[in-house]
């Protein structure tokens, strides 16, 4: 079974041979927990794929809003990427290191109608350990002309999610580890109250990766992983989990896999937690 996107991801051999090129903009989208040291910039700063800007899904985002890294408005989100360089015509290619980020700042591209987007298989640290280049000075500025198309049907909010409870229109597969999912491990984000959104799936986004090579995994186990986590694949599915991050990954795998109804709820576990009257369940998913 081939994927049913090939071109959503890229191999480091592909990218090297192609550096440089006139409609190839690489983004390191890396993202970090807050708290955690060195950041994902510092670590940019320090070293990254020669060319690559660097997408700051913290400051790209409504940072008006009390939850992490909400999506941002169209205009600010255009007006950030043509800074970056970033603009109509290119073909971006996203790294991180580790797939998350890169998940996240994809499904933003394609959610203000970028569809041209690629991420780097392995990420950096594949990069890395075949001995491939590193820069550590940031590209010369050059501006682009970026235009924001907004896609709805990628994103779903709180109180899409809350009237899914009762109609059951989609699924909902959240990406958290099973003990967070299952209210037996803490939130690593102080104030939320643990478990998961009544009715809702559990499938860790680790499960899409290869541990040992940090390459996505084949479309056939993809498949079997959503199946296995009790998914049906022929209805809708909205996918969730700490703060819209993780989750990405899983819309990325449906995406690999050809499934064409998926969205992402967007402030995810950091607002459906938060103390309030939002229903909780604990415990296995109900199947």
């Amino acid at each position: 079974m081939p994927y049913a996107h090939p071109e959503t991801l890229v191999s480091t051999e592909w990218l090297a041979q192609r550096l440089g090129a006139p409609d190839i903009r690489v983004v390191d989208a890396s993202f970090k927990m807050p708290g955690v040291t060195p950041t994902a910039h510092e670590d940019y700063e320090a070293g990254h794929i020669p060319g690559a800007v660097f997408f700051d899904i913290d400051e790209i985002a409504d940072t008006g809003s009390s939850l992490p890294h909400m999506l941002p408005s169209p205009e600010k989100f255009a007006s950030r990427v043509r800074q970056l360089g970033l603009g109509d015509g290119n073909r971006i290619v996203l790294y991180g290191s580790s797939l998350p980020g890169a998940a996240r700042v994809w499904w933003t591209f394609r959610v203000f109608g970028h569809t041209d987007v690629a991420i780097l298989d392995g990420g950096f640290k594949k990069w890395q350990a075949e001995g491939r280049p590193v820069d550590d000075l940031p590209p010369p500025p050059r501006d682009r002309h970026f235009t924001a198309r907004f896609n709805s049907l990628l994103v779903r909010d709180k109180g899409q999610v809350l009237a899914n409870i009762e109609s059951r229109q989609a699924q909902l597969v959240d990406a958290r580890a099973k003990g967070r999912f299952e209210g037996t491990a803490p939130e690593p984000r102080a104030g939320l109250r643990s478990g998961h959104v009544p009715g809702s799936l559990n499938l860790d986004h680790l499960d899409l990766v290869d541990a040992a090579t940090g390459l996505v995994k084949p479309a056939e186990a993809i498949k079997a992983a959503f199946e296995a986590a009790g998914v049906d694949l022929a209805r809708p599915v909205v996918t969730t989990c700490g703060s819209g991050v993780t989750a990405s990954v899983l819309a990325l795998g449906l995406h690999l896999i050809g499934h064409r109804n998926f969205a992402v709820y967007d402030g995810s576990w950091s607002e459906w937690g938060l103390p309030g009257d939002t229903p909780v369940e604990t415990g296995p998913a109900r199947r």
